[in-house]
């Protein structure tokens, strides 16, 4: 009878689906930010962490920043039922899903869950493989919003096909869920993946560290500017509904202020998600002041939603651009050295057409007003020449408008 009902269940699905498979539209029409239990708590979850932390989102102003996904990572999972459906553990989560999703979403969030496309998640629980229908169901009666779908324990499966399979199974169950592929860029999801999920991710797992490799046997964990410099020739596949992911963001969990600083502000000349990973009930005010900046997190909202690109490299500095809407251009100097760096910006050097946007700086022809977005001061126009100095391992970011 049990083996019935289920064959029913599915059965009802599989009539609800398109004829044509696709993916939620109008979802990640800027990239998405929230946050994200991993990085600072890896396995060490529970119901009590998700609730306080949704509090945290709204009490700190992050929600009303845009920051409105509060994503559970793994290890949430208990054990698949006698039909197959997967239950969260109920120790760490005695209340149940549909109950913490209903408390987030009472504080006017959305919530996230993850699961892994092989045969067990990265932390050993029960992956989604065989049960895809199954559990993109039980997500949608739960209420979930969010999917982050792992890679791991995929030994001779398609990616094309398991994330396409996953994608197919969140529309059929019939509720808008973003969809963010984690298959660590190994099979160049941004050649394919723009009709199968709303992100994917770029690179290997980022780590706590700015300007370094923690190698293990098997893979590698990388720091900002690894991630950074893995960008490279991928800004052509990002736009609105969906995104390159060079991961989570580390802020808040251990680095300097500048390299925070820095992080986080790449991630935004990146059209990045801003998804962030560090424990929100206890952050310094360099860390508020930094993932509250919302000057700074327009860069990244921008509706024109084109990803930045470095111009150019000199001594440690490089510079890069994004086209932003209304005209207007972000720019920003980053210095990858330990040292501060003088430079003299000359506008007229910076004279360069963007193929991708079709817009030109024309600094020879456009004096634009110059707002330095981490001061939040005016520094004039780029009529003149202008002397900075960028600390080590930090950054000047300039929001230039020509009205």
């Amino acid at each position: 009878m049990k083996k019935i009902l289920l064959a029913f269940c599915l059965g009802l699905l599989c009539m609800n689906a398109p004829l044509y498979a696709q993916k939620f539209e109008g979802l990640a029409q800027t990239p998405p930010m929230g946050w994200n239990s991993w990085n600072k708590f890896a396995c060490n979850i529970d119901e009590q962490l998700i609730r306080e932390t949704a509090d945290m989102l709204v009490e700190t102003g992050l929600r009303d920043a845009g920051y409105i996904y509060l994503n559970i990572d793994d290890c949430w999972h208990g054990e698949r039922d006698s039909l197959g459906f997967i239950h969260p553990d109920p120790v760490r989560f005695p209340s149940g899903m549909k109950a913490l999703a209903d408390y987030v979403h009472s504080r006017g969030l959305k919530i996230g869950i993850y699961s892994d496309a092989g045969r067990k998640t990265c932390g050993g629980r029960p992956g989604s493989f065989g049960h895809e229908y199954q559990d993109a169901l039980q997500y949608a009666k739960w209420g979930i919003d969010y999917l982050k779908y792992d890679w791991c324990e995929t030994e001779d499966i398609n990616p094309k096909g398991a994330y396409n399979l996953m994608r197919d199974a969140l529309y059929a169950a019939g509720r808008p869920i973003l969809f963010s592929m984690c298959e660590w860029g190994d099979n160049q999801p941004w050649e394919w993946a723009q009709e199968t999920g709303h992100m994917w991710r770029t690179t290997g797992d980022i780590y706590n560290c700015f300007d370094c490799i923690d190698q293990y046997p098997t893979w590698a964990a990388f720091g900002v500017l690894q991630i950074l410099d893995m960008q490279e020739g991928l800004r052509k596949y990002a736009g609105p509904g969906h995104w390159n992911d060079p991961d989570m963001l580390e802020v808040g969990n251990g680095m300097t202020v500048n390299e925070d600083r820095a992080h986080f502000t790449m991630w935004c000349m990146l059209a990045a998600p801003l998804v962030l990973g560090n424990d929100l009930r206890n952050m310094t005010d360099d860390t508020r002041g930094i993932i509250l900046n919302k000057e700074v997190i327009a860069i990244d909202q921008d509706p024109l939603g084109i990803q930045g690109f470095k111009h150019a490299a000199e001594d440690g500095l490089e510079f890069w651009f994004k086209p932003l809407s209304d005209g207007d251009w972000a720019f920003c100097i980053l210095n990858r050295t330990t040292e501060p760096r003088e430079y003299t910006i000359d506008w007229q050097q910076f004279n360069l057409h963007d193929d991708l946007s079709h817009r030109s700086t024309a600094f020879d022809t456009t004096h634009y007003n110059i707002c330095n977005l981490w001061t939040l001061k005016d520094d004039g126009n780029t009529k003149k020449i202008r002397k900075v100095i960028i600390p080590g391992r930090d950054v000047v970011l300039y929001r230039l408008s020509g009205k």
